[in-house]
């Protein structure tokens, strides 16, 4: 009786509890993985990365990716902390209220992936970002849902790799995607870090 208890119990994980076991599972790759931007040195030590706490509001699903209807050229090269350059495509868009406030992210996709728009890539800025959060933006990726849509979930928000270790190269947040709100989900700053 107690293993179809157990598997039921499994079955119905939070959506809280969900984002922080995926946030565990995060820390133990920062700690042990041979691929973890942690320098090699500072990883006995290193003790789990800061999160907001988990919103829900923050969480939208069944949006759609609009096309793009802005001023900036649909393919374009997304600049990288490095100096490098990456060609990138401007997928489309998404539309949706922070705050009772419109706004709306860009949605990126890389001519290195074959610009397939079945993964998307959304940097941000919002007015946690060069405070509490990485100055240059903070990360989503969305995968595309069964239906077409996506889920735009600011609790799984986290950093460019180059915030832990400079050799990384991250693309930088465009300008157009930048939100004039905060957005207290997701990955945080260690304290003292900029």
């Amino acid at each position: 009786m107690t293993d179809e208890h157990e598997h039921h119990h499994h079955e119905h994980v939070s959506y809280p509890d969900a984002v922080r076991n995926y946030r565990a599972d995060r820390d133990e790759m920062f700690r042990s993985n041979a691929g973890s931007p942690i320098p090699v040195g500072d990883r006995a030590a290193f003790t789990g990365l800061p999160y907001f706490e988990v919103d829900e509001a923050l969480r939208f699903e069944g949006l759609a990716l609009e096309p793009y209807s802005g001023d900036e050229p649909a393919d374009f090269e997304i600049p990288t902390t490095t100096g490098q350059l990456r060609s990138a495509r401007r997928a489309g868009a998404f539309h949706f209220e922070l705050d009772g406030t419109p706004a709306s992210l860009t949605a990126y996709v890389f001519e290195a992936d074959g610009f397939d728009k079945s993964s998307v890539f959304v940097p941000f800025l919002d007015r946690t970002s060069g405070t509490e959060t990485y100055g240059a933006g903070r990360y989503l990726d969305l995968e595309r849902e069964h239906d077409g849509t996506y889920a735009l979930d600011f609790n799984l928000a986290y950093h460019p790799l180059c915030v832990y270790d400079p050799k990384f190269s991250c693309p930088l947040t465009p300008a157009e995607n930048r939100l004039p709100v905060r957005v207290e989900a997701g990955e945080r700053l260690v304290p003292g870090h900029s």
